[in-house]
């Protein structure tokens, strides 16, 4: 899949303020923009021989993270476009915000409820539909690169 940055899919106003709208969006836009998150929870899961940490990316001056992904000791990064280096992942979305996003690595200990909070994400529950399914096929789609 194409490495493209998660603010190409930037929530409508609508899409905002309807989680119907914002569900109906096609699997690569809602993980990039909405779950980001779940899918970085759900890959962690799945994998759990990769010790995948979860890492959000904050711009400049916010206290909130925009997007978040996994990310494994090599080097290797999971989000809505797949398997990518790292380095290419924060590129990518950087160049598209025109700016140096600061990383911010999650805590292990961090709950997804405690996540939530901190960053004015959406817990599953808050959503039109059971994102877990929909996270897990598409993780399931993807294949780890080879260590």
């Amino acid at each position: 899949m194409d490495l493209r940055a998660a603010g190409e899919f930037r929530r409508t106003p609508l899409e905002r303020a309807d989680q119907d709208v914002s569900w109906a969006r096609g699997d690569q836009a809602f993980f990039a923009s909405g779950a980001c998150h779940l899918l970085a929870w759900t890959v962690r899961a799945a994998h759990p021989g990769h010790a995948l940490a979860v890492v959000g990316l904050r711009r400049p001056g916010e206290a909130a993270i925009c997007h978040v992904y996994a990310v494994r000791a090599d080097g290797w990064a999971f989000d809505h476009a797949g398997w990518h280096p790292e380095v290419d992942l924060r590129a990518v979305n950087e160049a598209y915000e025109g700016t140096v996003l600061e990383r911010v690595p999650v805590p292990e200990a961090t709950t997804l409820a405690a996540f939530c909070a901190a960053h004015r994400h959406r817990m599953p529950t808050q959503y039109a539909g059971d994102p877990w399914p929909r996270a897990r096929a598409y993780v399931d789609r993807y294949p780890p690169p080879a260590t």
